[in-house]
């Protein structure tokens, strides 16, 4: 939709007589967005941030036609318009359906009509590429007790076996409604979505209408492909309404960075055209057997034609997740940071002999399970069995070595595994079970609303990388204030319900003169009592019978408000800015 939020904007035919190169190849950027979406808001940029260099960095952007985000855009976008159709001359011409007609020779002028009885079908699979239509519902992070406008975007999927259709989650991400038309169908059947897979960017529809699922066969899986296989990428990409097919060959195979999800998986890049609306569609091999969904694409002044796919281990262990629990868990993590082990005096210090290898730890989240067991400086020398090298790779396939996080991203939540390390010079062995990594600030909030809770004209919230990215825009890692910033790049949670609380804005009224201009800085006690999570501080609030409420500030900043004062002005405030409740509906319960 590890990637210019200006979001879903008509675009807008240019002069080719006109433009230079350089427009271009912005063009190619900014017009991602094919369908009309809210400009984001305007960014509010820290002033201890104003004048900090930036780097030239590169942009990863996600393909979705209903919006950008981050540092990339889903979904897909086509650099060099390459057909995978065969070629033919004279009497076999191509029509815009990707099927080849043949007309008789003749020997008049004008060519003779094509015989439509002669249709043939090039890749059977291409009958499986659906396009996904949905209404997107934001929510409003300014204004948590309401969304924003609702928008349209246009996107790919594919029929699988079941009677289940598979897209990407940023494609029906806070959905209202989506709708799925068939190639060659003047028929939009309305879909439901059974899961969302938001860290691997997967979701899974369904359709009840039994007429969607005649005439059409599901789309088999193949194999993972090897580095110079040939694949082609079908989706329904901004440029035209009807199908498009662009080819390629798989040119990298790594853990990835995945934008949606804020998470790293194992990935497939490829060379092949991936354009806004590509997102969800199928990348087939060359025996038509998909071998991935194309994502997200990466724009970069120095390069070009690179894709993202997401490859047939991801997307099968989100099937056998939905398939085992009936929802999707997520993919789990083991919750700690590391360091290589490259250096031999490092090594030597750490007691490892030659033959050994693997990574220290330098942290361990104190929420994980694995912090029971492991300790701040063991070194790491295999996972379920797998020795890891120095660098924290471990062996793929042939001539290949990939992360070791891979291993236990092929693990299931609440699956365990067996961790050997090494700690002063002894070998032990540990069993630890896996789960999801909790975050301090979340990375996304799995299509919920946002918390709230107001007194007196002071609304907090809690916060998250959506939150930060509407308050002040793409460049939230820039601008945010840097206290926030230090603790969504380095913090833990102490606590598994620990949240950041910050008021995010005072709604002007004569009770909080003076405090108006205190904008997202976070509270950390209540009447000298620390603030763990929202639930607790308006809990406190609420049951507040002390003359005077004191709110701490960080900066040493403090808020004091008589307490019958401010209750009784919180209904006044609440009807004049046009708030239904003090609070969101997951606090009062």
């Amino acid at each position: 939709m590890k990637p210019s939020q200006k979001r879903a904007r008509k675009h807008k035919t240019q002069s080719t007589e006109n433009a230079t190169s350089s427009e271009v190849k912005e063009a190619s950027v900014t017009h991602l967005n094919d369908s009309p979406s809210p400009e984001p808001p305007e960014t509010n940029p820290s002033p201890s941030l104003l004048n900090r260099g930036r780097a030239k960095k590169r942009r990863l952007h996600n393909n979705n036609p209903s919006e950008t985000t981050e540092q990339q855009q889903r979904g897909g976008g086509v650099v060099s318009q390459r057909s995978s159709l065969p070629h033919h001359h004279h009497s076999d011409c191509t029509n815009n359906n990707g099927t080849i007609v043949s007309s008789a020779p003749t020997t008049e002028s004008l060519p003779a009509a094509p015989s439509w009885e002669t249709v043939v079908k090039v890749v059977p699979s291409m009958d499986a590429v659906v396009k996904v239509f949905c209404v997107h519902t934001d929510p409003n992070f300014s204004l948590p007790w309401q969304r924003k406008r609702q928008y349209s975007s246009g996107s790919s999927g594919f029929i699988i076996g079941g009677r289940r259709v598979l897209t990407n989650a940023h494609s029906v991400e806070h959905h209202t409604q989506v709708k799925l038309k068939k190639r060659g169908s003047d028929t939009k059947y309305l879909a439901t979505v059974l899961a969302i897979g938001t860290e691997c960017d997967i979701a899974l529809l369904t359709v009840s209408d039994d007429e969607f699922w005649e005439g059409v066969s599901p789309v088999e899986f193949g194999d993972l492909p090897a580095l110079q296989d040939a694949v082609t990428v079908v989706g329904y990409p901004i440029g035209g309404d009807t199908i498009s097919v662009t080819s390629g060959v798989v040119s990298r195979m790594e853990i990835l960075s995945y934008i949606h999800g804020s998470t790293e998986l194992l990935g497939l890049q490829i060379d092949a055209a991936i354009n806004s609306g590509n997102s969800g569609g199928p990348a087939f091999n060359d025996k038509g057997k998909c071998v991935g969904i194309a994502f997200q694409s990466l724009k970069h002044e120095d390069a070009e034609n690179i894709g993202y796919v997401i490859p047939t281990p991801v997307i099968g262990h989100f099937i056998q997740d939905y398939e085992k629990h009936n929802k999707y868990t997520g993919f789990p993590v083991i919750g700690i940071q590391w360091q290589k082990m490259e250096n031999p005096d490092l090594r030597k210090k750490m007691g490892m002999e030659s033959h050994q290898k693997g990574v220290r730890i330098r942290r361990i989240e104190p929420t994980a399970p694995e912090s029971q067991v492991l300790k701040p400086s063991d070194i790491i020398l295999s996972f379920d069995g797998v020795n890891i090298a120095n660098d924290g790779t471990v062996p793929f396939r042939h001539g290949e070595r990939i992360g070791f996080s891979y291993l236990i991203s092929q693990k299931y939540t609440g699956d365990s595994a067996l961790v050997k390390i090494l700690r002063n010079k002894e070998i032990l062995e540990f069993k630890v079970k896996l789960a999801i990594h909790k975050k301090l600030i979340p990375a996304h909030i799995s299509g919920k609303t946002p918390s709230y809770f107001i007194v007196a004209g002071f609304v907090f919230t809690t916060v998250s990388v959506p939150y930060l990215r509407s308050e002040y825009g793409k460049e939230y890692e820039f601008d945010a204030p840097v206290k926030i910033l230090e603790k969504h790049l380095h913090a833990m949670a102490q606590f598994v319900d620990e949240q950041l609380v910050v008021v995010s804005q005072v709604l002007v009224s004569d009770i909080n003169i003076g405090y108006e201009e205190i904008v997202n800085t976070q509270v950390l006690a209540f009447n000298g009592k620390p603030v763990k999570n929202l639930k607790c501080l308006a809990e406190m609030v609420e049951n507040c019978e002390d003359e005077y409420m004191e709110f701490n500030l960080d900066y040493n900043q403090i808020v004091v408000l008589e307490t019958k004062t401010a209750k009784e002005a919180t209904l006044d405030i609440l009807t004049t800015h046009c708030i239904p409740s003090a609070m969101s509906d997951d606090l009062k319960t």
